[in-house]
Protein backbone atom coordinates (compact mmCIF):
# COMPACT_ATOMS: atom_id res chain seq x y z
CA UNK A 1 0.00 0.00 0.00
CA UNK A 2 1.50 3.21 -0.90
CA UNK A 3 1.84 5.39 2.23
CA UNK A 4 -0.08 8.82 0.19
CA UNK A 5 -3.16 6.87 0.19
CA UNK A 6 -6.42 9.18 -0.16
CA UNK A 7 -8.34 8.02 -2.83
CA UNK A 8 -12.03 9.95 -4.17
CA UNK A 9 -14.07 8.96 -6.93
CA UNK A 10 -15.88 11.52 -9.33
CA UNK A 11 -18.68 9.44 -10.96
CA UNK A 12 -21.05 10.43 -13.69
CA UNK A 13 -24.95 9.71 -13.14
CA UNK A 14 -26.30 10.24 -16.75
CA UNK A 15 -25.97 5.96 -17.08
CA UNK A 16 -27.21 6.00 -13.09
CA UNK A 17 -27.03 1.90 -13.06
CA UNK A 18 -23.76 1.10 -14.95
CA UNK A 19 -22.09 4.31 -13.16
CA UNK A 20 -23.40 2.21 -9.93
CA UNK A 21 -21.81 -0.64 -10.53
CA UNK A 22 -18.69 1.08 -11.56
CA UNK A 23 -18.48 3.16 -8.72
CA UNK A 24 -18.83 -0.28 -6.50
CA UNK A 25 -15.63 -2.14 -8.30
CA UNK A 26 -13.76 0.76 -8.10
CA UNK A 27 -14.59 1.08 -4.34
CA UNK A 28 -13.96 -2.55 -3.90
CA UNK A 29 -10.68 -2.07 -5.49
CA UNK A 30 -9.50 0.97 -3.42
CA UNK A 31 -11.09 -0.83 -0.38
CA UNK A 32 -8.73 -4.45 -1.07
CA UNK A 33 -5.84 -2.21 -2.25
CA UNK A 34 -5.59 -0.84 1.36
CA UNK A 35 -6.22 2.55 0.23
CA UNK A 36 -8.52 4.91 1.87
CA UNK A 37 -12.27 6.01 0.08
CA UNK A 38 -12.21 9.58 0.94
CA UNK A 39 -15.04 11.02 -0.74
CA UNK A 40 -17.45 10.26 -4.11
CA UNK A 41 -18.82 12.87 -5.62
CA UNK A 42 -21.69 12.66 -8.58
CA UNK A 43 -22.13 14.55 -11.04
CA UNK A 44 -24.75 14.96 -13.76
CA UNK A 45 -22.47 14.35 -16.53
CA UNK A 46 -18.59 14.20 -18.16
CA UNK A 47 -18.52 18.07 -18.81
CA UNK A 48 -18.95 18.25 -15.31
CA UNK A 49 -16.19 15.70 -14.49
CA UNK A 50 -13.27 18.25 -14.36
CA UNK A 51 -14.49 20.41 -11.69
CA UNK A 52 -15.35 18.01 -9.75
CA UNK A 53 -11.95 16.37 -9.83
CA UNK A 54 -10.25 19.97 -9.70
CA UNK A 55 -11.87 20.35 -6.52
CA UNK A 56 -10.71 17.04 -4.78
CA UNK A 57 -7.33 17.60 -5.66
CA UNK A 58 -7.05 20.79 -4.03
CA UNK A 59 -7.79 18.73 -0.94
CA UNK A 60 -5.37 18.12 1.29
CA UNK A 61 -6.15 14.52 2.75
CA UNK A 62 -6.67 13.49 -1.26
CA UNK A 63 -3.93 12.11 -2.80
CA UNK A 64 -5.57 10.71 -6.11
CA UNK A 65 -9.18 10.50 -8.30
CA UNK A 66 -10.78 8.14 -9.53
CA UNK A 67 -13.04 8.92 -12.74
CA UNK A 68 -15.75 7.06 -13.65
CA UNK A 69 -18.85 7.15 -16.70
CA UNK A 70 -19.65 5.89 -19.74
CA UNK A 71 -19.69 8.62 -23.10
CA UNK A 72 -21.90 6.76 -25.90
CA UNK A 73 -21.86 6.76 -29.66
CA UNK A 74 -24.04 9.33 -30.70
CA UNK A 75 -25.63 10.86 -33.87
CA UNK A 76 -22.95 13.34 -34.02
CA UNK A 77 -19.35 14.26 -33.17
CA UNK A 78 -20.49 15.23 -30.05
CA UNK A 79 -19.09 12.32 -27.89
CA UNK A 80 -15.77 12.59 -29.36
CA UNK A 81 -15.36 16.36 -28.39
CA UNK A 82 -16.35 15.42 -24.94
CA UNK A 83 -14.39 12.73 -24.34
CA UNK A 84 -11.11 14.78 -25.96
CA UNK A 85 -12.25 17.94 -23.85
CA UNK A 86 -12.73 15.82 -20.83
CA UNK A 87 -9.27 13.57 -20.90
CA UNK A 88 -7.76 17.14 -21.69
CA UNK A 89 -8.53 18.76 -18.48
CA UNK A 90 -7.91 15.64 -16.56
CA UNK A 91 -4.52 14.99 -17.89
CA UNK A 92 -3.76 18.82 -17.36
CA UNK A 93 -4.74 18.54 -13.73
CA UNK A 94 -2.21 15.44 -12.81
CA UNK A 95 0.59 17.34 -13.95
CA UNK A 96 -0.73 20.97 -12.30
CA UNK A 97 -0.99 19.46 -8.84
CA UNK A 98 1.09 16.02 -9.01
CA UNK A 99 -1.49 13.70 -8.27
CA UNK A 100 -3.01 10.94 -10.22
CA UNK A 101 -6.28 10.74 -12.01
CA UNK A 102 -7.32 7.35 -12.98
CA UNK A 103 -9.51 7.61 -15.59
CA UNK A 104 -11.91 4.65 -15.93
CA UNK A 105 -14.61 6.71 -18.68
CA UNK A 106 -16.03 4.25 -21.26
CA UNK A 107 -15.55 5.53 -24.72
CA UNK A 108 -16.10 7.88 -26.40
CA UNK A 109 -18.15 6.14 -29.06
CA UNK A 110 -19.16 3.24 -27.40
CA UNK A 111 -22.36 1.50 -28.41
CA UNK A 112 -24.83 0.34 -25.98
CA UNK A 113 -23.79 -3.37 -26.19
CA UNK A 114 -20.60 -2.61 -25.57
CA UNK A 115 -20.74 -0.70 -22.21
CA UNK A 116 -21.90 -3.77 -19.24
CA UNK A 117 -18.81 -6.17 -20.41
CA UNK A 118 -16.75 -3.05 -19.95
CA UNK A 119 -17.94 -1.66 -16.61
CA UNK A 120 -15.95 -3.54 -13.60
CA UNK A 121 -13.12 -3.65 -15.50
CA UNK A 122 -12.66 -0.11 -16.47
CA UNK A 123 -13.21 0.72 -12.90
CA UNK A 124 -10.56 -1.19 -11.43
CA UNK A 125 -7.99 -0.71 -14.14
CA UNK A 126 -8.69 3.05 -13.09
CA UNK A 127 -8.02 2.30 -9.46
CA UNK A 128 -4.93 0.24 -10.35
CA UNK A 129 -3.52 2.96 -12.16
CA UNK A 130 -3.44 5.31 -9.24
CA UNK A 131 -1.87 2.90 -6.81
CA UNK A 132 0.84 2.62 -9.26
CA UNK A 133 1.38 6.17 -9.82
CA UNK A 134 1.15 6.50 -6.21
CA UNK A 135 3.87 4.12 -5.13
CA UNK A 136 6.03 5.32 -7.97
CA UNK A 137 5.56 8.45 -6.42
CA UNK A 138 7.13 7.40 -3.12
CA UNK A 139 10.19 5.55 -5.08
CA UNK A 140 13.11 6.68 -5.88
CA UNK A 141 12.84 4.31 -9.56
CA UNK A 142 11.06 4.44 -12.07
CA UNK A 143 7.58 2.43 -11.97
Amino acid sequence: MPKKSGVAIVVGSFHKNECETMLAAAAGAIKERGMTLRAVVRVPGSYEKPLATKRLLQRDDVDAVVVLGIIEHGETAHGRVMGQSVSDALVNMQLEFMKPIGIGIIGPEVFPTQIQPRLVGHAVAAVAAVEVMLIGAESPYEV
